[in-house]
């Protein structure tokens, strides 16, 4: 049976979360104190209501408890933000995602009974620096202070060899996750293929020796 989803606040971030799951088949309930943002999303997602996410009561009627997961996307209200995930655990609600402005939100967040805490803007922060800094690099996931994911485009000093042939984790101590090239995506990938022109390197280890690796083999 799918996971059902509630989204709370529809500011960019919450609308974009809600739009996604609801594009990829899921059942979504979204949820704006906002008369104008709740009129915009009702036409996208499943079920979208008006309701104040601090009112014990306002929550309960919507039936929130009945959510799987529940997202709380507030954006500059820290203090509703912190309120409505302490509401939320204290009626149950089984996995709670919630967004934070900074590490001291963040903080309290957890600490107030958040399941996750995620920092979107620290986050493409983060993915910009790091493409400005390389063009090679496509993407960036942190997933924690010491280890990264990035996707790295082929280069010339790739191009033509085998990972085999490379020892990308005997001698960068990093792990090549995956070779993508356009939709598909091979997390099996032949040691002893070659890499073409047109892959791209998805590739775990720690962030300085994806550092290396990249200057390594940059054009």
């Amino acid at each position: 049976m799918k996971k059902t989803f509630a989204v709370i606040g529809l500011g960019r971030f919450g609308s974009s979360v809600a739009k996604e799951l609801t594009k990829v088949g899921y059942e979504v309930l979204a949820v704006d104190s906002d008369a104008v943002r709740v009129q915009e999303m009702s036409a996208i997602v499943t079920h979208c209501v008006q309701a104040d996410s601090t009112d014990e009561d306002a929550l309960k009627a919507i039936g929130i408890r009945n959510f799987d997961v529940v997202v709380v996307a507030i954006g500059e209200n820290v203090q509703a933000s912190i309120l409505t995930t302490l509401i939320l655990k204290d009626i149950g609600v089984p996995t709670l995602i919630v967004k934070a402005k900074n590490e001291l939100h963040g903080k309290v967040l957890t600490k107030t009974g958040a399941d996750k805490v995620i920092y979107p803007e620290r986050d493409m922060g983060q993915r910009v620096a790091h493409s400005l800094i390389s063009p090679n690099i496509l993407d960036y996931i942190e997933l924690s202070d010491n280890y990264s994911i990035v996707e790295i485009r082929a280069t010339g000093r790739l191009v033509g060899k085998s990972l085999k042939e490379l020892e990308i984790r005997a001698r960068h101590q990093c792990n090549v996750m995956a070779i993508k090239n356009g939709h598909d995506m091979d997390i099996t990938p032949d040691a002893n293929a070659l890499i073409k022109p047109t892959d791209i390197l998805v590739v775990v280890g720690r962030n300085e020796d994806l550092i290396k690796f990249e200057k390594t083999y940059s054009e």
